[in-house]
């Protein structure tokens, strides 16, 4: 059987740069950005004369910064990928720098900027310089304010270039995404601006489009015409943590649906772009975005599913309730699981349920999409004795065993007509020889490339809040729909009869 497979590519190596990284003392800093450059450093992505800065309020030094990062990074690195080589380790951190400064201090960004000039004449940079903001979010607008005042954002100039990436949450609502949008505009241009959700670096995230858009038997059959409905789970295993102070401040419709579910939700539901395209590829998503049937706050209060985790057991383990966590209140009404009920009113998508859930100290980590088909009619194999029937689904598995895998029916070997469901499965693992690479080296690659496809655009943020504020107020308006469920569960009875009333149930591999 002959084979045929396309030409592989190899990413365009990103011009010599400088990367702040503002937060340097932080968890997420330790965790996953400075891996990730690590690694893509160690597979030859960045310029040899690449070099990062670590910015925060802490007293280090170069060397104090370079051996906490080392400690954190073995520990971080050895999890999921093996021991880290030294050799590559310390040629690596030669390239590492520390800068001690406020976020509030115009002085001290002064210092940053002569401290990157210096950098930049002794390394021959150019001077393209990257800000990543990996700060708490209440120290955005000051970082971003200081970065212009000390004329390190080069609006409107390509060369050298200036980047700014900002993690989320990009506001906590409608208006607050907005003013962090207007400040960020004001400073840099929106094609100076990456606004950076993990999610959207996942090799499985990415994958939906090559499914869809390069396979027709998908793509033909991908509307109202045969698809009875689409269900989108992202559940966590974990609690909050010590998180509890900032969980308790945005709860799973800040933290998760604004963003995560949204991202998904749109890459399923777009039209195929004109273009492999920033451009094209982000017109499509908001284009969904803005499709999405409002959820007035009434109907939110009463049809959403909001619900907080009490006290229960996952793995045979005792797990404490939400208000057990650290920095959170004993009376807290903030939701730790969310269920509902989408329509995306297009063309494509009259009339198809779009069914989202999200939470806390679940069963299991998973986050799957799951695409749902008609029913084959009732005549033949669906109708007794062979039927009913389960119908197709295809489910693209996110995360942790990133795949694809299709449902379909077969008749059982034998005189009898005994029809069975079976699965052709794909797993990354299996069809690639090992994991796939972690979000963050995607997203820094495509950052330090100019590349913005897989990064938020203004609209795209404010369409989503725009979605989602009602639903917001609607739940806090009414204090007695927060539900409790126990931790190990798959949530409250009330999010399986929430689809069971339309005739499904929830579905996971």
């Amino acid at each position: 059987m002959s084979e045929t497979t396309t030409e592989p590519t190899s990413p365009r190596l990103p011009e010599p740069f400088v990367m702040v990284v503002f937060g340097a003392s932080g968890d997420l800093t330790r965790r996953k950005i400075l891996p990730a450059i690590f690694q893509l450093w160690c597979r030859n992505h960045l310029p040899e004369s690449a070099a990062v800065i670590g910015y925060s309020r802490s007293d280090k030094t170069d060397e104090s910064f370079r051996t906490e990062l080392c400690d954190s990074m073995r520990d971080e690195l050895s999890c999921h990928r093996g021991l880290i080589d030294d050799e590559a380790w310390e040629a690596f951190a030669s390239r590492i720098f520390y800068q001690r400064g406020a976020y509030d201090s115009p002085d001290d960004f002064a210092a940053l900027g002569k401290r990157i000039e210096t950098l930049n004449a002794e390394r021959n940079v150019p001077g393209n310089c990257m800000h990543y903001l990996a700060t708490p979010p209440a120290a955005f607008a000051d970082i971003i304010e200081n970065i212009g005042a000390a004329s390190l954002a080069r609006r409107g100039q390509t060369d050298p270039w200036a980047r700014v990436v900002i993690e989320k949450p990009f506001g906590t609502d409608l208006r607050s995404a907005r003013d962090l949008n207007r400040i960020a505009r004001s400073v840099f241009d929106e094609d100076q601006i990456f606004r950076i959700d993990h999610y959207l670096g996942k090799e499985t995230v990415q994958n939906i489009m090559v499914l869809r858009f390069a396979n027709s038997i998908f793509e033909h059959a991908w509307c109202h015409d045969y698809i009875d409905h689409v269900q989108i789970t992202a559940a966590e295993s974990l609690g909050v943590g010590a998180r509890g102070g900032y969980y308790d401040r945005s709860g799973a419709l800040r933290d998760m649906v604004q963003n995560h579910l949204m991202h998904l939700l749109c890459l399923v539901a777009m039209e195929p772009p004109s273009a492999l395209t920033a451009v094209a590829v982000r017109d499509e998503k908001v284009k969904v975005l803005r499709a999405l049937r409002t959820i007035p706050p009434l109907c939110a209060a009463s049809g959403v599913v909001r619900a907080q985790y009490a006290a229960g057991s996952i793995d045979g383990r005792e797990a404490p309730g939400y208000r057990q966590a650290d920095s959170v209140p004993a009376d807290s009404r903030t939701e730790t699981f969310v269920a509902f009920k989408a329509h995306v009113d297009n063309w494509r998508w009259s009339g198809v349920p779009f069914y989202l859930r999200t939470g806390k100290c679940l069963p299991r980590r998973c986050t799957e999409i799951s695409i749902h088909f008609k029913d084959v009619p009732r005549v033949l194999f669906n109708r007794p004795p062979a039927g009913p029937l389960r119908p197709n689904v295809l489910t693209i598995r996110v995360q942790p065993d990133e795949g694809i895998a299709l449902e379909f029916q077969a008749k059982v070997p034998g005189p009898a007509m005994n029809i069975k469901p079976l699965e052709m499965d794909f797993g990354y693992h299996e069809s690639f020889g090992g994991a796939p690479p972690e979000a963050y080296q995607r997203l820094l690659l495509d950052a330090a490339r100019g590349d913005a496809t897989l990064f938020t655009r203004s609209d795209e943020v404010e369409a989503a809040w725009q979605f989602v504020s009602p639903i917001i107020e609607g739940c806090s308006q009414d204090t007695d729909n927060l539900l409790q469920y126990a931790a190990g569960s798959w949530g409250p009875k009330e999010a399986d009869e929430l689809i069971e009333a339309d005739g499904n149930q929830w579905h996971l591999r």
